[in-house]
């Protein structure tokens, strides 16, 4: 009974601290409980279908004019900032930004 009490006392707890935060996530500490139920685990099918579509994205970035394809790429494939590839190619900043942009609504036309 003292193991019920027990419980049922974390759990409150647990519901005011919830309360309290605002928390909008678990405090739950133990590991991967919440990511077992949350994520579904992939299927052999939905890995390659999202390899494919990989594929397809990287093909459309390659077939953009050369320096939106190289700035796009550098953006979000190695993950440089605007600054860095700014710096790196000696261009201003919002050169790099207005590329990109007209980059990324090309592929929104081919998608």
């Amino acid at each position: 009974m003292e193991t019920i009490r027990a419980a049922e006392r974390a759990e409150a707890a647990y519901e005011r601290k919830m309360y309290h935060y605002k928390a909008q996530y678990s405090l739950d500490c133990e590991n991967g409980i919440e990511n077992a139920v949350l994520l579904k685990p992939q299927t052999p099918e939905m890995l390659l279908e999202e390899k494919q579509f990989q594929e397809q994205v990287y093909a459309a970035v390659m077939k953009l004019p050369e320096k939106q394809a190289k700035r796009i790429y550098a953006r979000y494939y190695l993950g440089m900032t605007v600054n860095e590839i700014a710096e790196v190619e000696g261009v201003d900043q919002s050169r790099v930004r207005d590329s990109i942009r007209r980059g990324l609504k090309q592929l929104v036309k081919y998608f």
